[in-house]
């Protein structure tokens, strides 16, 4: 390894996320130069590191065609395996690409059960190192034989965001290059000697961790077999007195972090401004002109001059209070259009300016890309940080006490838990703030609820990180002293019902992704009575010997008052007991409720609405008076835990801290079911759910506000002096009307906002073609729709060569055609891939990015959001015209209220999500593509000019027969640009 090519410390400073303290940068910078002297004795004696290439990601459908390993002692390679595997079919051509390997190579080499064989006995049993150690040790184990290859795998991927928790990439490229090993080059040789020199790197950067913490894990539940102990119980052999507190490393680790980063003084709050400063036109135009401040941002910036016009736009919002919608198409560069004047009012006045997205990747795209660039080439620089729900943060108070806990309660593998674990103590230790999301950890097989708090379950001054050693807290007190944060929506929107106890007093907004906020405020608005959140809250509850209700009977059983504190606890378990099966009887009703009204929805869910007549009828009688019973019973458990909770805490508070958060969810609990019950309050649509695949659980009684707009226009535009609402689809013919309702400027004064419509720069004309197959039957006869788009489907995607992304509105239609299509598909050597409900949409998505001639067939999670640039995405199609359910309670409601609500609100909201599913195809200005509409009410219908006239190219009509010849054109002519 050549430690001379290791990154500097400021090239390390780059390479870390953002707020990482020097100290921390610095040590990573020196872990090269370090890990060439440092000695691991036994752990690094006999390693073997390992790698594979593959014909793809799959372990059910792809085959391992090259093995490579080495025999690590020290600081030395002493052996080396390396072998070509013959797959059973061809390897494919995108993999020849990224690999080099070719079908030649593997023509003569050992079938795979044979090269296993040589690899299990060039390993000896020895332990083995590789990064995402599961993917490389799932395909080598379902070779027979594979399993004997060794009992002891190590995922250098895991053991990495352990030792380096600030590192911004853990990505075995990013890490050789930055601690100066062997270059990644897509082969299995190449990447083995790569990691070689990572793996002592992480040795390193463990040992660099608070003394006392390798013991913490080494001995954590060591009756769960956790490869990563032996490392962690060597390290702490070094140091066998050390004493791990995380309060106390939280407490060194902070210690003049935020004056040093941030400085002291909190932001002022807008609202006590006599004036604000807010920079001019013109120098707003200078940023944006070629050496201003955008030019030195992205040094090969061209200036566009729908970008300074979305600017001076947001500008001028600023300077007289008023609020803008814009419309802004792809290309357009909208982020750094609202960023420089949000940035600019921010520092010239000392207040807090927000951005809110819908999108992590958004999110992250502002905290990692833009906003850094700017804070660099501002004048004074800028600060800003990200700030999410609480349970996207780690709670340290948990974490401590599962890691000392007795057992770990899971269905999965508990070494998962305990990786996580272990990863969240190292991110404590070296994180002033920061959160869970990139953190890597495999939520589907860790409880999440272990490691996380709510706002109700917090202990807050009975906590000993509380407040400024808490990554939750410390993170809203850093909002309160810094330029920008950037949210989500859907933390705004609790601000908003939390009446801004939340978030500081922000009175500048930027709602960026604002398409979709009337459904997200919605959502997050809704009142819900569900059987989870019921058995969740009896089940911590517990009773007078189990659980929270429990302990309290244990811990005060020798107290003075023990007879008064046993007498509370016995009755308010009790009661709570009683209220529990009063609940399971309700969720039954639920379900029998659905039953006989007959409830409709798909066919893995059924949503009703709870209308007049259903209130009105005999089956609403008798679920009702099941309802009050246990409303009262909710009610007389809540009293007696009241009673329970104010009297311990006068004697112990630290103990009551579960049973108030059991009783505090037990009073919503009550407060939701009696607003549902006698929905007098016209404010909400009232709805059930109930899981059709499941015979018991997943009941669901829920409250949803019906105007959103209105709850807006009087709860929280009245509180802000600017929101600039942003994305690339908000209007339906030219029109902002629906949207300006949505969100409710059109009950407020209309000189106090402003619309406008900025052009793509991209050229849609040329790289977009629209074609609707003009005779398609009409999808309410589903036979023969089904068969005329079976075979449009498969003209499609052979004439695209793959590469064609099929969304669907439900589930039944989606598998019936896969079940058709992809036989006929994979005839022609086309692979298609269909979103069932056991695969994950994230796995589905890097699978259908990895292979240019892969296809998909995908529900709602890929209709908007999904960005696949290049000629990885070349044709989208829309079976169906996504109109909203008639039976949806939603709109029902508004159907019952309004005359025209079909034309109102279902028919512009499809519109909009077809120019979302539209936006997924040009992503660049070199994309282009294809929109295939199999919908023929499009030209049959009058309002199909509405979703014609609202798309950003012109539209071809083709009789289905000729769609593929029409789509092969096409793809010719552009293929020879």
């Amino acid at each position: 390894m050549s430690v001379a090519a290791a990154a500097t410390p400021l090239e390390m400073a780059a390479a870390v996320l953002p707020g990482t303290p020097a100290a921390i940068v610095e040590r990573y910078a020196t872990l090269a130069q370090r890990a060439e002297t440092r000695s691991f004795g036994l752990i690094e004696d006999d390693v073997i590191v390992l790698d594979t290439e593959t014909t793809g990601l799959s372990h059910r459908d792809s085959e391992l065609i090259e093995i490579a390993a080495a025999r690590l002692r020290g600081r030395e390679i002493v052996d080396r395996f390396d072998t070509f595997v013959k797959p059973s079919g061809l390897i494919p051509e995108e993999i020849t690409k990224l690999t080099s390997i070719t079908n030649a190579d593997v023509a003569h080499a050992p079938a795979a059960v044979d090269a296993v064989a040589s690899l299990a006995e060039f390993v000896g049993g020895c332990p083995v190192v590789a990064h995402n150690a599961a993917f490389d040790r799932g395909f080598i184990e379902q070779v027979p034989g594979g399993a004997d290859v060794s009992d002891i795998w190590i995922d250098s991927l895991a053991l990495s965001r352990i030792a380096l928790p600030r590192l911004a990439s853990h990505k075995l490229a990013v890490m050789a290059e930055l601690f100066g090993c062997e270059s990644v080059s897509h082969r299995a040789n190449a990447d083995v000697e790569a990691l070689c020199g990572v793996w002592r790197i992480l040795l390193c950067g463990l040992a660099d961790l608070p003394a006392g913490l390798m013991r913490r894990l080494a001995d954590m539940h060591p009756d769960v077999p956790w490869s990563y102990r032996p490392i962690f119980s060597f390290l702490a052999a070094e140091e066998p007195d050390a004493v791990f507190s995380l309060v106390d490393s939280r407490y060194e680790l902070l210690k003049g972090y935020e004056e040093a980063e941030i400085g002291s003084a909190a932001r002022v709050d807008a609202d006590e401004l006599v004036g604000v400063s807010v920079p001019s036109r013109e120098e707003i135009e200078e940023c944006f002109a070629p050496g201003g401040l955008v030019n030195r941002m992205y040094p090969g910036y061209e200036p566009r001059s729908e970008q300074v016009q979305m600017a001076v736009e947001v500008r001028d919002a600023l300077a007289t209070s008023t609020h803008r919608v814009i419309e802004a198409g792809t290309g357009v560069g909208k982020s750094i259009a609202y960023l420089v004047p949000m940035a600019e009012l921010a520092r010239r006045n000392k207040v807090t300016v927000g951005i809110a997205t819908k999108s992590n990747n958004l999110a992250d795209q502002l905290i990692y890309h833009e906003l850094p660039r700017l804070a660099r080439e501002m004048d004074g620089g800028l600060t800003y940080c990200a700030l999410k729900g609480y349970d996207h943060y780690p709670c340290l108070r948990k974490l401590d006490r599962l890691a000392r806990a007795q057992e770990i309660k899971t269905n999965r593998d508990p070494a998962d838990t305990l990786t996580a674990i272990a990863v969240l103590y190292a991110f404590a230790c070296q994180s002033p703030t920061g959160d869970l999301d990139g953190l890597g950890i495999r939520w589907r097989s860790v409880n999440k609820a272990d490691l996380t708090t709510s706002s109700r379950e917090c202990a807050r001054r009975l906590c000993p990180f509380y407040p400024d050693k808490c990554m939750v807290h410390g993170s809203r007190r850093r909002a309160a002293r810094v330029d920008v944060v950037v949210t989500n929506h859907s933390l705004l929107f609790r601000n908003v019902a939390a009446e801004g106890k939340i978030l500081p007093p922000i009175r500048h907004w930027v709602v960026d992704e604002a398409h979709s906020i009337e459904s997200e405020a919605r959502r997050q608005w809704a009142i819900k009575v569900s059987a989870d959140e019921s058995r969740a809250v009896f089940e911590r509850l517990g009773g007078d010997r189990a659980g929270a209700l429990g302990k309290i009977a244990r811990d005060l059983a020798l107290s003075d008052a023990a007879t008064l504190f046993m007498g509370l606890t016995v009755k308010a378990s009790s009661s709570a007991q009683r209220a529990s099966l009063a609940m399971a009887e309700l969720f039954d009703a639920v379900r029998e409720l659905a039953r006989a009204a007959r409830s409709e929805g798909g066919y893995d869910n059924a949503n009703m609405w709870i209308g007049n007549d259903l209130r009105d009828s005999m089956v609403w009688a008798g679920f009702e008076e099941v309802g009050r019973t246990a409303l009262d019973a909710l009610d007389e458990a809540t009293k007696n835990l009241t009673s329970l909770v104010e009297t311990v805490a006068e004697e112990k508070p630290d103990l009551v801290t579960d049973v108030a958060d059991g009783q505090r969810r037990m009073r919503e609990l009550r407060d939701g079911l009696r607003l549902i019950l006698d929905g007098a309050d016209d404010r909400y649509v009232y709805s059930c759910q109930v899981n059709r695949r499941l015979k018991a659980g997943g009941e669901c009684l829920t409250a949803e506000r019906l105007d959103v707009g209105e709850a807006l226009a009087e709860e929280w535009l009245p509180e802000v002096h600017t929101a600039i609402f942003a994305s690339a689809t908000m209007t339906v013919s030219d029109s902002f009307d629906h949207f300006q309702h949505a969100v409710g400027l059109d009950r407020i004064s209309s000189s106090s906002s402003r619309s406008v419509h900025l052009d793509s720069s991209y050229d849609f004309e040329r790289n977009m073609a629209v074609v609707v197959a003009s005779d398609m039957p009409d999808p309410r006869s589903r036979d023969a729709y089904l068969s005329a788009l079976e075979t449009l489907l498969v003209d499609v995607h052979i004439a695209m060569g793959g590469s064609t992304l099929t969304l669907f509105t439900n589930r039944r239609d989606m598998e019936e055609l896969y079940d058709r299509v992809e036989p006929r598909l994979a005839q022609r050597g086309l692979a298609l891939d269909c979103q069932r409900r056991t695969t994950s949409a994230k796995i589905l998505r890097d699978r259908f990015l990895s292979n240019e001639k892969s296809s998909l067939f995908a529900l709602k999670a890929f209709w908007e959001g999904f960005d696949a640039a290049g000629d990885t995405l070349r044709c989208v199609v829309i079976p169906k015209l996504p109109f909203a359910s008639p039976s949806d309670p939603l709109s029902c409601e508004r159907g019952a209220r309004e005359d025209r609500a079909w034309a109102r609100y279902s028919l512009p909201e499809a519109v909009l999500e077809v120019k979302q599913a539209a936006g997924r195809l040009i992503r660049t200005s070199t994309d282009a593509g294809v929109l295939v509409l199999a919908d023929s009410r499009l030209v049959s219908k009058g309002y199909g000019k509405k979703f014609l006239n609202s798309l950003p190219a012109p539209h071809q009509r083709i009789e289905v027969r000729q769609v593929g010849r029409y789509l092969e054109m096409w793809r010719e002519s552009h293929e020879r640009r």
